[in-house]
């Protein structure tokens, strides 16, 4: 916990250093403010989905060992109704078992940030859904590291975005519920999604942060 706490403290500075770095420093090509929010900009309604209720059904389902489980490709989505929602899906780099965000990623946890407090998303809240792909860790273990990732990516924008923890509903899912279920394997099944989940009440939602005001030429002498 200390190791997780000393990282997320850190990691405003970094992040710092890397969106002023630009692409330039960027390992991967991190994607536009503009694609993150024509991703989530198009919510229709809301999904019924009682998240406390969700993170319990994750970790019983990962502790049960059932003799008829029909394997990682055939295993029933655990929360379907969340493939409903307007989604969109990040590589975030992690250190290995750990809710450690590489430096990689910096640039896309700070175009994540950006597209939260455009306008048109300004009326809604998110969910952050941890997911990791099937390997040599138990489905318990992996349902519990995918939590403290989307926790992880939440305390991020919270603390060095200054994204109203409101806004934000971090939830692992681990194995249970596959982007690809073809591929339980694929490194596509250990991305990070954030999902348009409600629309805040009117009196809740965060003012827009006005543009800045034109400067006036300058006078000539």
């Amino acid at each position: 916990m200390r190791a997780n706490g000393l990282a997320t403290a850190g990691l405003g500075l970094a992040l710092g250093l890397a969106l002023l770095a630009g692409p330039a420093g960027a390992q991967t090509a991190a994607p536009t403010r503009d694609d993150i929010v024509t991703k989530l900009n198009h919510f229709e309604e809301a999904a019924e989905v009682d998240l406390p209720a969700l993170k319990q059904q994750v970790m019983e389902r990962a502790k049960t060992r059932i003799k008829n489980d029909p394997g990682p490709v055939n295993r029933p989505l655990i929360a379907p109704e969340l493939a409903k929602l307007p989604a969109f899906n990040a590589q975030i780099q992690f250190d290995a078992d750990t809710p450690i965000i590489q430096p990689a990623s910096y640039q896309t946890v700070g175009r994540i940030a950006d597209a939260l407090v455009h306008s048109s998303l300004l009326p809604y809240t998110f969910l952050i859904v941890g997911h990791v792909e099937s390997n040599s860790k138990t489905r318990e273990a992996n349902a519990i590291l995918s939590q403290r990732r989307a926790d992880a990516i939440r305390d991020v924008l919270v603390n060095t975005f200054k994204i109203s923890t409101k806004r934000l509903h971090p939830i692992g899912l681990g194995e249970e519920q596959f982007l690809d279920r073809a591929k339980p394997t694929s490194a596509v099944n250990g991305q990070l999604q954030i999902l348009t989940y409600a629309k805040l009440p009117e009196e809740t939602r965060p003012a827009a942060t006005p543009a800045p005001a034109a400067k006036k030429p300058a006078k000539k002498r």
